[in-house]
C-alpha cells in the first residue's frame, strides 16, 4: 500500500486507542490500512512533545547608544526602527532587536487626522476658553456640517469572522459613491434637524445663509420664544461660508450679533461637541460594514439614527464643555481628547 494524504483527526484517535491496546505500530497501520512509515512518524512526534522557543540572546546596546534612539524616535514621528537606527549609526541590529528596543521607549501610532496646531492657535485657543469659562452651555446651540457616503469611511468593516468563512467583498466606487451633506445642532438635551443640503449645492455664503433660511429659522427657531431667542449663543466654525462678511451680517440682521455669535478659535474640531454626535451616528449607520446603494438610501439611515439619540446623549455632550474648557487651559491650548 502507498503512502495517502495525511492522518485525520479520527485516524490519530484510533491510533492513541490502540496503541493503549497494546497493539504494534506495523498492526495499527494494517488496520486502518495506512502505511507503515505514517504511522510510525505520528508516534514519533507524539512522544517528543512541543519544542520549547530557545530565545536567542538580544544585540545589546549600550546606555549612550539608547539615548540616541531615544531622542531619533522623538525626532521622527512615524519612521521605522530601520531608518530611526540608521540616523543614530547604529548598525547590524536585526529588526526583531530593533523593535524590541523601541517598545521601550516609544509606541506604534497611526498619523493623525487632525490640523497642526502652531503657537498661534494655542493661544487663541486659551483666550477662546477663559474667555468663555463662565457661560451658560445649556444656551449654547453647537451647529456643524457632516458629509456621509454610501460606503462609509475606510478601515471600518471590521469584525469577527467564523473559521471556513470567507470575508465579504465591499463594494467600490470612486469617491465613495458621492455623498450627503448633513447640518445639525445641539442645545442643553436637543437634537436640531439633521437637515440635508440639496445634492449639488455647493455651500458658499449665500447659499448657506439660504439654507440656514430655510431650515434652521423656519422650521425651529421661529417656533421658539422670546426669551429663549433672547439668551440663546449661536455657534459655528470658522469655515469660509460661515465666517464671511456677507454671513456675519445677515446672521446679524436675524438678531444673532456681538455676544450672541459665539467667536470660535482656528482648527478646533476637538471643542465642538456635535462632533461627538456624528461619530454616534456614524458608528450606527456604517456598523457591521453597511454599505449604500442611493443617496436617498444613507440620508434615510442617518434620520433614523439621529432619532435613536436621547435627550441625556445629548446633554452629556453638552454638559461636557466646562471639562473642555479646563483641559484646553490645563495643556496650554493643545489639543484635548475627545
Amino acid at each position: 500500500m502507498g503512502q495517502k494524504k495525511d492522518l485525520t483527526g479520527s485516524e490519530k484517535s484510533k491510533i492513541v486507542r490502540y496503541l493503549a491496546e497494546g497493539c504494534s505500530s506495523l498492526k495499527i497501520a494494517k488496520l486502518l490500512k495506512r502505511d507503515h512509515r505514517t504511522i510510525k512518524r505520528f508516534i514519533q512526534n507524539s512522544q517528543q512533545g512541543r519544542k520549547k522557543r530557545v530565545e536567542k540572546p538580544r544585540r545589546k546596546i549600550t546606555a549612550h547608544e539608547l539615548r540616541k534612539v531615544k531622542r531619533a524616535a522623538a525626532k521622527m514621528p512615524l519612521a521605522t526602527s530601520l531608518a530611526i537606527f540608521q540616523s543614530c549609526n547604529i548598525t547590524g541590529v536585526p529588526k526583531s532587536t530593533r523593535c524590541a528596543i523601541l517598545r521601550d521607549v516609544a509606541k506604534v501610532r497611526k498619523a493623525e487626522r487632525r490640523p497642526p496646531l502652531n503657537k498661534t492657535h494655542k493661544l487663541k485657543r486659551q483666550d477662546w476658553a477663559k474667555k468663555y469659562l463662565k457661560t451658560d452651555f445649556s444656551k449654547v446651540l453647537w451647529t456643524d456640517e457632516m458629509r456621509v457616503s454610501l460606503d462609509g469611511p475606510d478601515g471600518w468593516a471590521r469584525g469577527w469572522i467564523g473559521k471556513g468563512q470567507r470575508a465579504p467583498v465591499p463594494l467600490r466606487r470612486q469617491q465613495g459613491g458621492g455623498g450627503v451633506l448633513v447640518w445639525a445642532g445641539i442645545i442643553k438635551d436637543e437634537l436640531v434637524g439633521p437637515f440635508r443640503v440639496e445634492d449639488g449645492v455647493k455651500l458658499n455664503s449665500q447659499s448657506y445663509c439660504q439654507f440656514l433660511e430655510d431650515t434652521f429659522f423656519k422650521q425651529w427657531y421661529k417656533k421658539k420664544s422670546a426669551s429663549f431667542k433672547k439668551n440663546m449663543i449661536f455657534m459655528q466654525d470658522n469655515a469660509p461660508s460661515h465666517a464671511s462678511k456677507y454671513s456675519t451680517a445677515w446672521l446679524a440682521r436675524k438678531g444673532i450679533k456681538e455676544e450672541k455669535l459665539m467667536t470660535w478659535p482656528p482648527c478646533s474640531p476637538d471643542l465642538n461637541p456635535i462632533e461627538n454626535l456624528w461619530s454616534i451616528i456614524k458608528c450606527e449607520i456604517y456598523k457591521e460594514g453597511k454599505q449604500y446603494t442611493s443617496l436617498n438610501s444613507v440620508w434615510e439611515a442617518v434620520v433614523a439614527a439621529a432619532r435613536n439619540v436621547d435627550g441625556e446623549q445629548i446633554k452629556t455632550l453638552t454638559e461636557s464643555m466646562d471639562g473642555r474648557l479646563l483641559s484646553v487651559l490645563a495643556k496650554k491650548g493643545g489639543y484635548i481628547g475627545r
